[in-house]
């Protein structure tokens, strides 16, 4: 009798448990394989289809209770709807004995965005696993931040009726983001129009507050607005797909105008290195701060573009990978212009000259008017422009002119063989004061000497040093000394040799001698060499 009970309370059993899989399977239970799963958590979390005690079947498992089942459940699902994640059920696997490919178990990942939630066989069931949601509860604070989530809770309530395919509170919900965006723009843009760039003008600077802060305010205030909408966004629960293109233009629209923002701060950061520029003596940093401010802002441009392609969800490692095989195959093909390039840095860091230097370097001879990242660029005394790769220059000896504190000047004074050695003294002594007399030559270091025996000439070496800070200067100054040994000779009777042959007749009737009587001793002509010099004072 008592083994009649045992068969009849075994057969109760089992037709209770088939009874009750018949009726998972009715409705809409089974997690048999990987696509069932799935389609049982999301299936019954629809709006017209809302059974979250279901839907956490695919979550219960020991150590799993009913409410954290049920919890996690609802809250993947406003994870998934909140990002856009759109899950293609035809690519979920409906074999029972599915093994991921990657470690050859029974696992598969919902979604590549999140693989940290993934499903696992449990016997003859398949669940998301415990590690998952605890993922799910961290993954759900960083979608829904600042208590937002409690918006969930509320906003749907608020009625079911639907238009265009959004409910009635979500169109509100839109509305109303929009009108935040308006204020918070207008609002952010009065402060730094009203109050920062006004400032700026009472302390004198308009020109930074018109041309580069005020720019910047626009830009700014979206900076805000983007982090604004990318949040609350996700509580408003759109469809899928229009969710995911909002959000994903949201994403890849911040680094845009990041970078717009970072672009112009350049600009400001540049005004801010050329002030300190001008306050140094060097030229050369002058050139500096503009090829910095291109260089910044190409940098800026690019760092800009990867962000944007990695808010895109485009994998950015085939891109840098094809940038290291192109730049090998680049760098190989544009040897000259990394030569130059590195070239231009030893220019900047060694300065061998500044702008407006007068430099020689074998057949380049000129004035330095701009120094590039690849060539520079001189203007020659015949007003053409040459220019010459920095790697050549960096190769090369280079004379500087323009680094030159006295600039000398140097010739030969040949006077006639007939001249007396008195007078040679007197003319030399002149010379001398003409040199101590100039305002710009410099007086501790000229020699003036009777040097040389020429083939037609006694020869005076005229060597002295001006002190003129570019050619211009130099060529005046030159001028003056000049004039004043023509005036000296001219006054003292000293006559400038050239190579002739001098025929004498001494009994030509008629004709007087071309050589000069000299009457006077050296006491005169000292007199007359002191008169010279009071009359040059007077003038």
């Amino acid at each position: 009798m008592k083994k009649n009970w045992i068969i009849i309370i075994i057969i109760v059993h089992l037709s209770a448990a088939l009874w009750a899989n018949e009726e998972d399977t009715v409705r809409g239970i089974s997690l048999e394989n990987p696509y069932q799963t799935v389609y049982t958590h999301l299936n019954n979390l629809q709006n017209h289809n809302f059974h979250p005690d279901l839907s956490a079947k695919a979550f219960e498992q020991a150590g799993v209770s009913q409410y954290e089942a049920r919890d996690a459940a609802v809250k993947l699902k406003h994870v998934l709807d909140g990002e856009g994640i759109y899950i293609e059920m035809d690519e979920i696997p409906k074999d029972p004995n599915y093994l991921d490919s990657a470690n050859n178990r029974n696992k598969y990942v919902l979604t590549s965005q999140h693989p940290e939630i993934f499903l696992v066989k449990k016997g003859n069931q398949w669940v998301y696993s415990k590690t998952s949601i605890v993922h799910i509860d961290q993954v759900f604070s960083k979608v829904f931040p600042f208590g937002t989530d409690k918006l969930l809770d509320i906003l749907p309530k608020m009625g079911s009726s639907k238009y265009l395919g959004l409910y009635i509170w979500q169109i509100l919900g839109i509305l109303i983001l929009i009108l935040l965006s308006f204020i918070v723009h207008k609002v952010f843009t009065l402060i730094i129009e009203k109050i920062i760039v006004s400032l700026l003008v009472k302390y004198g600077y308009k020109k930074l507050a018109t041309n580069l802060v005020k720019p910047v305010a626009t830009p700014i205030s979206y900076l805000i607005i983007f982090p604004i909408l990318m949040v609350l966004v996700p509580v408003l629960q759109l469809p899928v797909t229009f969710s995911r293109y909002l959000i994903t233009a949201l994403k890849a629209l911040w680094p845009v105008f990041l970078t717009v923002v970072a672009y112009r701060l350049v600009d400001i950061f540049g005004i801010y290195m050329m002030k300190v520029a001008e306050k140094t003596e060097s030229t050369l940093d002058d050139q500096l701060v503009p090829l910095l401010r291109k260089v910044l802002k190409t940098f800026v441009i690019i760092i800009g573009a990867l962000f944007v392609l990695i808010n895109l969800n485009i994998s950015i490692i085939p891109f840098i990978t094809g940038i290291s095989i192109g730049g090998l195959a680049l760098a190989l093909a544009a040897q000259d212009t990394i030569k130059n390039f590195f070239g231009s840095l030893m220019i900047f860091i060694d300065k061998p000259f500044q702008i407006g230097n007068w430099i020689t370097s074998g057949e380049i001879d000129g004035e330095v008017e701009e120094v590039g990242l690849r060539s520079t660029r001189v203007r020659t005394f015949r007003n053409s422009l040459i220019y010459v790769p920095n790697g050549i220059l960096a190769d090369r000896t280079i004379d500087n002119h323009g680094l030159r504190v006295y600039r000398r000047f140097y010739t030969t004074l040949a006077i006639t063989y007939d001249t007396p050695a008195r007078l040679i003294e007197v003319f030399i002594e002149g010379l001398n004061k003409i040199v101590k007399n100039h305002p710009h030559t410099r007086k501790d270091k000229y020699h003036i000497f009777m040097n040389d025996f020429g083939d037609s000439s006694l020869n005076i070496m005229f060597y002295i040093f001006f002190q003129a800070p570019n050619w211009a200067l130099e060529l005046q100054y030159r001028h003056e000394i000049i004039i004043q040994i023509l005036r000296l000779a001219e006054d003292l009777n000293v006559r400038f040799a050239f190579p002739t042959r001098t025929l004498h007749m001494e009994t030509f009737p008629d004709k007087s001698s071309l050589t000069p009587l000299y009457t006077e001793n050296r006491n005169g002509m000292q007199k007359q060499m002191d008169r010279f010099f009071k009359e040059e004072d007077k003038e």
